[in-house]
């Protein structure tokens, strides 16, 4: 099995819970969502990819944000993922938003097709990240707008770290590969801003967004909602015995109250906003 279709196994098998949990998703990443609208100048009648927008996010706020008069199109190699996404748009009668299966490197759309291109969390993952932007400059307008969000370093971002120190004390990792997709492959300032200049993005810039990442459940749905999310977390919490299992939901449970007040979870955060466009001629 290829490294891309485990990557592609490992999201099937978690698509059930993001659409499971999509509201408190949606909440906890809309600062986000919101900083790839603004950098990628997305307004009422846009026409936008979204890639991989997993189980419509955020295609779906982005949908509510052009208005009947523009179009949003959700791209994500897994079908699992598409399917959801199909569902909430049907659910919620949004008929400027679909979403296809497709790989970021081989999009179903012409060129010159989308005012603006963005992907929240998803470029880290790519097996050829440079080939990929080469792919959506292709698809977007002369002019056109991009926008990628990718997590700042993982000692800067509690949501990731808590849980992860508690669950290696009982399941030790092995580092990543340099390079492989990874949640922080792209963590370092400027690594992903060289990748936009090889695949020819111009005028490309940076910024560093600094957030809260908020969720209105209490530390034990979060602790479910965390797991739950992630295929790494679940795999690891299998090998575990019932007693050590116990004692390790106590201790995440204990350090997530920390980051808990009425009823919600808050975690500082950060994220690299990394955007350009595409040449006029």
């Amino acid at each position: 099995m290829t490294q891309n279709s485990e990557i592609i196994q490992q999201w099937s098998e978690s698509a059930p819970y993001w659409e499971k949990h999509r509201e408190i998703i949606r909440q906890m990443f809309a600062p986000v969502t919101q900083a790839l609208i603004t950098d990628a100048q997305i307004s009422r009648g846009s026409t936008v990819l979204d890639v991989a927008t997993g189980p419509g996010e955020p295609a779906l706020s982005i949908a509510d944000l052009i208005g009947p008069e523009g179009k949003v199109l959700g791209t994500d190699p897994v079908l699992e993922m598409v399917e959801a996404a199909r569902r909430e748009a049907t659910l919620r009668g949004l008929r400027n938003a679909s979403f296809e299966m497709a790989f970021a490197g081989s999009l179903p759309s012409p060129d010159n097709t989308f005012d603006a291109v963005v992907s929240r969390f998803g470029v880290m993952f790519f097996p050829s990240p440079v080939d990929s932007v080469r792919e959506w400059l292709r698809a977007l307008k002369p002019g056109g707008r991009i926008a990628t969000a990718v997590w700042h370093f993982a000692d800067k971002n509690p949501f990731h770290y808590v849980v992860a120190q508690v669950v290696e004390r009982y399941v030790a990792s092995t580092p990543p590969i340099p390079d492989s997709p990874d949640a922080f492959r792209f963590a370092q300032p400027g690594k992903l801003r060289d990748v936009f200049c090889e695949a020819g993005v111009f005028a490309t810039s940076e910024r560093l967004l600094r957030f809260s990442i908020r969720a209105s459940v209490p530390a034990e749905n979060f602790w479910t909602l965390r797991y739950e999310m992630s295929e790494k977390l679940r795999t690891k919490i299998a090998r575990l015995s019932k007693a050590q299992l116990a004692e390790l939901e106590r201790e995440v449970i204990e350090v997530l109250r920390g980051y808990s007040s009425d009823g919600e979870i808050v975690f500082p955060a950060e994220v690299l906003i990394v955007s350009g466009s595409k040449a006029r001629s």
